[in-house]
């Protein structure tokens, strides 16, 4: 049974209008990267609740959570208009099964993501488990504007920490950003354009992890399966691992 903490909100961050990362000091609860809990605010109407990927790494004494507005929605447009100081349910335990552990062994990992699909990649870019387990990395980041490619400080950092292990590839569609692809993510698999930027190949000893809007994630996996590579099932182990976003 899900229990419900009480958080303190200690910024709010806004990376342009309709995208902005939250950060919460709450009760300290255990959770592997990749995981999600759900934030709740209590209305006139009742509880507005939805699920949230985390972040931050464990350990971390903050929670982190980076979230899209959307206009007709419930909850996201309550929760970019708090302010440090203001009050914000959390449910704890952390829930979800889109974490390394699920992920078996591979000459390469690939990290796929659209919009803010990136958050649970974030949460375990400060793991070990992450290095020591897969040699290369590739960390792809498809958005419509150069305004959405957040994080990309940390990115650096890890760049920095670990060198010659992750390679960062921002594929931006709908503006002109100088080192970053601007097709679609499948049609850059499709054609190879996105393995040669990356340097690394996407064969059946790869592993794949998607996650973010629903179409991408179908097309993806469509391209990927004919490139040889097979869903990922605890029953029987493959390539492609995935997170449906919303």
């Amino acid at each position: 049974m899900a229990q419900w903490l009480s958080s303190t909100v200690t910024a709010n961050h806004h990376w342009h209008a309709n995208l902005f990362s939250i950060k919460l000091q709450a009760p300290a609860f255990d959770f592997t990267a990749g995981q999600f809990v759900r934030l709740g605010i209590d209305t006139n109407d009742g509880r507005v609740q939805r699920a949230y990927s985390l972040v931050n790494s464990p350990g971390n004494t903050e929670l982190e959570f980076l979230v899209s507005t959307v206009s007709d929605g419930k909850l996201s447009p309550l929760l970019q208009q708090l302010k440090m100081g203001d009050t914000l349910e959390v449910s704890q335990p952390a829930s979800g099964f889109f974490v390394l552990d699920e992920v078996p062994a591979g000459d390469n990992l690939w990290l796929m993501a659209s919009g803010t699909g990136i958050g649970p990649y974030l949460s375990m870019l400060g793991t070990t488990q992450l290095w020591q387990r897969f040699n290369h990395i590739i960390l792809v980041h498809s958005v419509r504007t150069v305004a959405d490619l957040v994080y990309r400080e940390l990115i650096q950092q890890c760049q920095l920490q670990y060198p010659g292990q992750l390679h960062y590839q921002p594929i931006v569609t709908r503006e002109a950003h100088s080192g970053a692809l601007s097709k679609r993510l499948p049609e850059l698999i499709q054609s190879g354009e996105l393995q040669s930027a990356c340097q690394q190949s996407l064969t059946n000893r790869s592993q794949v992890m998607l996650c973010g809007n629903p179409q991408m994630i179908t097309d993806t996996k469509a391209v990927l399966e004919g490139l040889g590579l097979t869903k990922n099932l605890r029953r029987s182990p493959g390539n492609i691992t995935v997170e449906q976003y919303w």
